[in-house]
């Protein structure tokens, strides 16, 4: 479904991305997607919005109505088209695909690192620094802390993975030695 769910989201994503960049509200609309994500991925208002027997009307105006004042009448009018299409649930990936336009917009890639200790900042800014150097964009870095590497890295960077740690060295001797 991630596959259909992303070829279904696109074409939001780029409409949505379009018009933002066009009127230059481009942090605005990563919020109200941001938010509006949240909200359809409740788990109390995913039943609601997964429910085929909830009237298309009530339903926008259960959204409206939690949405409040954090979205404009703009991302009102998204609202009330997903909900007449049907995609409201594809929502949290027209959100990821917005924000990976605005951050190829941006010149920024996100870069998630995964350590077997926990990374101090001057670390980061090493790895981040790295990288810079080497794809020309500004980095982000979100960090996990995972045992089981038992050492070093793995570094994942949009499509790109760099697994410098001792547990992706011992599979990679593994698979050499036919193990």
């Amino acid at each position: 479904m991630a596959g259909e769910a992303t070829t279904i989201a696109r074409p939001y994503a780029e409409a949505v991305f379009a018009h933002a960049d066009e009127q230059g509200k481009l942090e605005l609309w990563h919020e109200m997607l941001t938010f509006l994500s949240s909200v359809v991925e409740d788990e109390a208002v995913a039943k609601v919005v997964g429910n085929p027997l909830i009237d298309q009307p009530a339903l926008t105006e259960l959204l409206l109505e939690i949405a409040g004042g954090r979205v404009t009448d703009e991302g009102s009018n998204l609202i009330r088209v997903l909900v007449q299409n049907r995609r409201l649930q594809v929502l949290p990936e027209i959100n990821a695909l917005f924000a990976e336009l605005k951050a190829d917009k941006e010149k920024v890639m996100n870069v998630h690192v995964t350590t077997a200790y926990a990374l101090k900042p001057a670390q980061e800014k090493l790895i981040a620094d790295a990288l810079k150097a080497k794809l020309g964009r500004d980095i982000t870095i979100t960090s996990e802390k995972d045992t089981d590497l038992i050492g070093g890295v793995h570094i994942r960077a949009g499509d790109m993975v760099i697994d410098g740690s001792v547990r992706g060295q011992l599979q990679q001797l593994a698979n050499e030695l036919g193990i």
